[in-house]
């Protein structure tokens, strides 16, 4: 399954100013759920896991995932001001793409992560995506021009 088959136009943004580890977990779980109380689990989720271990995966970039829900579902946030993930290489991360998959598909999960780590290794794709200046931009370089006709 291809990462941008989870991915919506309506879940990528960009989070303004600075914020930490734990806000970014908040506004990605608000992105993936589909209600409040949705959003509160999945957050729970999230934040439970990273506790475990963190989900900067270098360069920037970090991967926060979680199993739970119907469908599979990312969510992609570019911040403005780097936050703390305790990466292994110690950068701060400014490119956060985030997934929850159902507990009954573990190997899309698993490929899933392993294509978003192939993408991320790319210094070009990972450039492409902190030259983008707005929502629209972003949703180019992750979705292509489909989503506006979609629209």
């Amino acid at each position: 399954m291809p990462c941008t088959d989870l991915l919506a136009a309506e879940r990528i943004a960009i989070l303004a100013g600075p914020a930490s580890r734990e806000a970014v977990l908040d506004a990605v779980a608000r992105l993936l759920g589909t209600d409040p109380a949705d959003a509160g689990r999945i957050g729970a989720m999230l934040h439970a896991r990273e506790a475990q271990c963190s989900t900067g995966i270098g360069h920037g970039v970090a991967i926060p995932h979680v199993r739970g829900g119907r469908a599979p579902t990312a969510a992609f946030l570019k911040l403005s001001a780097p936050a703390g993930f305790d990466a292994c290489d110690g950068e701060p991360v400014d490119l956060v793409f985030a997934m929850r998959v159902p507990d009954d598909h573990p190997q899309d999960h698993l490929q899933v992560l392993a294509d978003l780590a192939g993408c991320f290794a790319d210094p070009g794709f990972r450039g492409r995506l902190r030259a983008c200046e707005d929502v629209d931009a972003l949703r180019t370089v992750l979705l292509g021009d489909a989503w506006r006709r979609a629209a």
